[in-house]
């Protein structure tokens, strides 16, 4: 008999399994389930600049997890509703975050290559 660990949508169970000699196929003893493997804690995000966090009154956030790829914007910049103000790269795709509302750029609370998530405030607009 041969025992194996198998692992299923991160559930590891151990499977033993009978050789035969006649050339039948081998008989698998009922599968029992282990406690799941552990695995090492995802590191935290990147904390948020908080110096320049909230200074305009309507957020851009993060419409998903991804990474920074471009600021098209300044701090100061006019834009209008619409206009891409971030881009961001999720699964090889460019996603463009865009202005909400008319106004100035009142803060950028990203940098390019920064890691964010869905949620995370990439800037503000007054």
């Amino acid at each position: 008999m041969k025992s194996y660990t198998i692992t299923v949508n991160g559930v590891a169970y151990e499977v033993t399994v009978e050789e035969s000699a006649g050339g039948a196929a081998p008989a698998a003893a009922p599968a029992m389930p282990k406690a799941p493997a552990q695995t090492a804690p995802m590191p935290a995000a990147p904390a948020a600049k908080a110096a320049s966090a909230g200074a305009g009154a309507n957020k851009i956030e993060a419409g998903a997890a991804g990474k920074v790829f471009k600021i098209d914007v300044k701090v100061g910049q006019a834009v209008k509703k619409g206009e891409t103000v971030i881009i961001l790269e999720a699964m090889k795709m460019e996603i463009p975050m865009v202005s909400p509302v008319d106004g100035t750029i009142a803060s950028i609370d990203c940098a390019v290559g920064d890691a964010v998530e869905a949620g995370t405030v990439l800037a503000t607009v007054d």
